[in-house]
């Protein structure tokens, strides 16, 4: 009797030690945003830091600090983690990032460059996503459409992550309103390029010193600002009309580019466009600031003539000369990623995965400290405070499109309340490229692809901003584009772009 007491006794010691260990971690599951709370006793365990690098394309914001410990303020209680945001000038970031990246430096969340994204995963240096995902990453998931997040996959894997933004673009062009309305021009007319000869040429006739076409900014061709293919990551072999069978083609050697080209030194001989288009470093709205240009051909989305009106500082209206399409480019060009080297990869998931379902933290990002950056004027429409400008804000990152899910962002005064519904709308309904989620790995071929690409380097300004006859020189360009290997790189790319639509 005693000894059946006495192993009773130890029964009801182990279950109500299994029950206490059940009860103790009521919400604390392996994907639950305290699941590094477990363990001795339950004690929590100390929050891990996670720093988090990403490009600055504007001024870094002198209270960045306080934006970083009101973030740590949401993160320490949902993840029990904080964050050091590590800005870097955007013309500091491929260098600096490669080198974090090589280096044993401690890094765990990363700003991703579609650029830059296949080089990163060929060299081992970005995390596989798909499982962190599925445990940690659901409020990433449920932001977007399948063919949107896919379009992130290399060899079948995600290693990056697509902020919620414009996802897809149309091209056109912006122009100024002021001589838009002096010259009564019907914008509406204007479907095409061709459709620009006249309002061109009627800029030119009235504003002698003006030049009515400039680039969209230092560096970029007038191809590269209007496109009627799907560069399939490079433009070195493309889709033509983002379909075209998917059969690549060498678009240099294409009618549409040679007739594009053609049009191009039309315009530019005409005094059309500006005459050092080729080596301009100014950006678009400095030259229209400066008078010395009427418009320029961009990508466009919903909201453009709005945000570029108000860094021109100057009306602008926004003529669409295509339809709206979703490319693996489009989706891809910003994005955010696990380093390799990340010592809490859950961690960092959990953190994206806030940046893309947590309104506070998004904002925090976007527009700084509440009261002190901006208020609220009403309902998603925020303003300056009083007293304050863009010129003596202190938050003065602008980079909402960066930062997670830009439509969980409030909305600046003058824009439209409704911007991101339309954003959606237009990245919904988008035509998506028959390739969209192919992506392009140069490895096999790198040393034709350097070699093409220092060809390419070396003509593309000169032909895509009209500065040379294409007569005189495009044919010489194809001759060397052939014995620096291009039939080989697309070769290549086809082979792999077939591979990929057999798993489709």
């Amino acid at each position: 009797m005693k000894l059946r007491s006495k192993w009773l006794s130890i029964v009801l010691a182990v279950v109500m030690i299994a029950l206490s260990a059940c009860g103790g971690g009521k919400g604390d599951t392996a994907g639950s945003p305290n699941s590094s709370s477990a363990g001795n006793g339950g004690a929590k365990e100390p929050p891990y830091e996670l720093n988090v690098a990403f490009a600055a394309f504007n001024a870094i914001p002198s209270n960045l600090k306080e934006v970083q410990d009101a973030i740590n303020e949401i993160t320490l209680e949902k993840i029990n983690a904080t964050i050091k945001l590590t800005p870097i000038n955007i013309g500091s970031w491929t260098q600096q990032s490669n080198l974090m990246l090589s280096s044993d430096e401690k890094l765990d969340v990363m700003y991703v460059s579609g650029r830059n994204y296949t080089s990163y995963v060929s060299k081992g240096q970005l995390q596989e996503l798909d499982e962190l995902l599925e445990q940690y990453g659901q409020g990433i998931k449920e932001v977007f459409d399948d063919s949107f997040i896919n379009a992130a996959k290399v060899d079948g894997k995600i290693y990056a992550v697509p902020s919620n933004r414009d996802l897809a673009t149309n091209y056109g062009i912006n122009l100024r309103k002021d001589l838009i309305d002096k010259y009564s021009v019907d914008i509406d007319a204007i479907k095409t390029l061709d459709d620009l000869d006249g309002l061109f040429k009627t800029i030119k006739d009235h504003e002698p010193n003006m030049t009515p076409l400039v680039p969209q900014t230092a560096g970029i061709s007038f191809v590269d600002s209007y496109k009627w293919f799907d560069p399939l990551g490079d433009s070195i072999g493309v889709l033509p009309d983002y379909d075209n069978g998917l059969q690549v083609v060498n678009l240099f050697e294409t009618p549409e580019y040679a007739d594009f080209v053609q049009k191009l030194r039309s315009w530019y001989t005409a005094g059309y466009i500006l005459k050092d288009a080729a080596t301009n470093k100014d950006t678009n709205t400095a030259l229209l600031k400066a008078n010395k240009g009427m418009g320029y051909l961009v990508n466009q989305k919903p909201g453009m003539a709005l945000q570029d009106s108000r860094s021109a500082g100057m009306e602008l209206v926004t003529v669409p000369l295509t339809p709206a399409y979703a490319t693996t480019a489009s989706v891809t060009s910003i994005m955010w990623g696990i380093p390799i080297n990340a010592k809490n990869p859950q961690k960092s998931m959990e953190f994206l995965n806030l940046i893309y379902t947590d309104k506070d933290i998004v904002n925090l990002l976007d527009w700084g400290i509440e009261g002190k950056d901006y208020v609220i004027e009403s309902g998603n429409v925020i303003k300056y405070p009083e007293g304050i400008d863009a010129s003596n804000v202190a938050y003065t990152l602008n980079q909402g499109f960066m930062f997670g899910n830009q439509f969980l962002s409030y909305v600046f005064e003058g824009d439209d309340p409704n911007i991101w519904e339309e954003m959606e709308t237009f990245n919904n309904e988008a035509v998506k490229s028959k390739a969209l989620g192919f992506s392009f790995n140069a490895e096999p071929v790198k040393t034709e692809y350097a070699a093409v690409t220092n060809v390419i380097n070396q003509y593309k300004m000169a032909l895509e901003t009209g500065s040379v006859a294409p007569e005189e020189i495009l044919s010489d360009f194809n001759s060397k584009l052939k014995s620096s290997g291009i039939d080989k790189i697309i070769a290549e790319k086809q082979k792999q772009l077939d591979e990929w639509a057999s798993t489709q």
